[in-house]
Parts: C-alpha cells; structure tokens; sequence
C-alpha cells in the first residue's frame, strides 16, 4: 500500500469524511529547506513555519541563562526558528531571556515569534502586550494567542471583557500580525472558541498518543480546524514526561505520531544542548509514520489512556496556571 493510502485509511478511520482526510495531507504537505528541517503551512496565514517549535515554558527554565542563550542560536541555526513563550511563564522570565538572545546580530527576523495573552479584559491584555514587546525587546509578535483557555467561561469573557478587541487594534497597529488561542483541558472549550464570531489563525492543543483515547483534541478539533483553515499548533506530545516515563511509547515514537498528525508545528520542551540535538535528529527530513505503525502504538496506550491519569491537565486542576486559576477565583 501506498504512504498517500496508508495516510488515506488512518485519516479515513480518524476523522471520518473524505474531505478531512483530503484536507489532513495538505496539512501535512512539507518544505524541504537547507538544513534539513522541513516546515509546514500554518493555516491562513500562508506562513511556513518549522515543523518543530521551541517552546518558551523550558527554555526559561534553564537555570544557566548563557546555555539558555546558546540552546537558543543552535536552535536557528539548525532550522527551528518557531519560538513559543507566554506572558507567565516563569514570572515573565521566560520573555526577558528569550529578548536577550533575539536582539543580537539580526536574529529576531530569522524566527516566527510566538507569545500568549494571559488576560481576557481590554486593559489587561494592552498592558500584557505592552510587557510582552518590552521583555522580547521586539516592536512586534508574529503570533499572539489567548493563554490557557481552559474553564468553560473564557471564551466568553475573551469576547465580553474586551480582550479580542485589545488583539484587533494591536493587530491594525503592527503590534501583532496574527491572533490565536490555546488550552489544554477539553475539546469543548476549543469548539466553542472556534464557534465565536472571529476566524482565528491558528489554535493550540494537547496532539499525543493519549489523546486519541481520552478528550480527544485530534478527533474532535482537529477537523474543525482543517476545515475553517485555522493553524493547529500541537503540544504536550510527552504528557509532561508522563507517557514515555509510565508506558511502552518511547520518546520517539512519542514525537514522530505528534508530528504524524495534521499539525502545523509541534512545540517540543528543550532545557539542554542534547534535548535539542534529539528533536533536531527526529525533525530533519521527517517522515511521517506508516499507518500500520500509528496504529498498532494507539493500540498499545488504549488501556492506559481511556481514564485520562497520564494526561492530568485535562483531568486534574494541577496543570492550571496560577495566574488563570487566582482570575476564576480558585486557590493557587
């Protein structure tokens, strides 16, 4: 059997209708650039962006803020120059050291930058912006997503509060090119963003084995998304470590099915030299699995994944950032 029939049939099996599956290869369609790291359309926007995207959470969590910097000048040079960070991330550290190693030698325009708006209201999303562009020592973001959209409400109050309306006129004043959204908790909550009155450019979600067992974000809303032409953005391939640490999918396994997907862009957690050097060597020249082969590791997690333990920021409050936990009233 063909890759394109063997794609055909998981597709086929994964989403249903013959258009989604038409519209997964595409998704999925790569460029091949010089050093060997492909990219992918993100969606609308046009943009080609590598399949691997270094994630901001991490990197800020690097406790040598220079192997920070260097981590950071290896990842462009090896070709993965999406970066990922959020307003809160590590108190606003992450954007501070990720603006220390962009504002040298012409490397912020080598990378699609991507930052996330903790805030819902108007004022609150002017003033994380503000932050945001200061910390990143940048006049503009490439992507600017609302964080955490993880209680039933935030779609909601993103659009009644005002914070849509902080993104658009950041947008018409090149402060931000393209607006998004993120969240972790269930499927029902990216629908109901997706069913607001906005056609956003791309949305974020938990895209790994579990996934296909569990609150399934790549059964549900990834489609949704092929369809309306929004960019998915994965992440959480590894649960947080939880899946290659406590079942039989390895690392590997774990980040080729993620990038097997229809998925613009992984963001893949680095906090070392060799981390990254281990993403890079599965990124070069990916392949995406066989059909055969996605299906038999779906199989082999179905037993431990139908009860969401190893997927906890969807089961638990755990995983639920301070900041969006102490703005819904609940304890930190």
């Amino acid at each position: 059997m063909s890759l394109d029939a063997t794609r055909r049939s998981f597709f086929q099996g994964m989403f249903g209708s013959a258009a989604a599956v038409a519209m997964a290869q595409q998704a999925l369609a790569q460029q091949d650039s010089a050093n060997g790291l492909p990219t992918r359309r993100l969606g609308r926007t046009d943009e080609q962006v590598s399949i691997l995207c270094l994630g901001g959470w991490h990197i800020g969590a690097v406790e040598d803020k220079n192997e920070a910097i260097r981590i950071m000048d290896a990842a462009i040079d090896e070709g993965m120059t999406f970066f990922d960070n959020a307003w809160d991330y590590h108190d606003g550290g992450s954007e501070e050291i990720m603006g220390r190693a962009l504002s040298r030698q012409g490397k912020r325009d080598k990378v699609f930058l991507m930052t996330k708006n903790c805030e819902r209201d108007y004022e609150g999303s002017m003033r994380n912006l503000d932050d945001s562009l200061r910390r990143m020592r940048t006049d503009r973001i490439d992507l600017w997503q609302f964080h955490e959209m993880v209680y039933d409400s935030d779609p909601d109050w993103v659009f009644d509060k005002g914070g849509l309306k902080a993104a658009l006129e950041a947008q018409k004043a090149g402060k931000v090119r393209y607006i998004g959204f993120t969240g972790h908790k269930d499927p029902s909550i990216h629908l109901k963003m997706l069913n607001k009155p906005y056609d956003w450019a791309t949305a974020q979600m938990p895209i790994n084995v579990m996934d296909a067992h569990y609150r399934s974000f790549q059964k549900e809303v990834v489609p949704v998304c092929l369809a309306r032409d929004v960019g998915v953005i994965g992440m959480k391939s590894f649960a947080g470590g939880d899946i290659p640490a406590n079942t039989s999918a390895t690392y590997e396994e774990c980040r080729r099915y993620a990038l097997s997907l229809p998925v613009a862009t992984l963001v893949v957690g680095i906090r070392s030299m060799d981390e990254l050097m281990a993403d890079i060597k599965i990124g070069r020249g990916f392949k995406p699995m066989a059909d055969d082969q996605k299906a038999v590791l779906l199989s082999k997690v179905a037993d431990q994944a139908g009860d969401g333990r190893y997927e906890r920021f969807k089961s638990t409050q755990r995983f639920d950032g301070p900041h969006h936990r102490k703005q819904h009233g609940f304890a930190v």
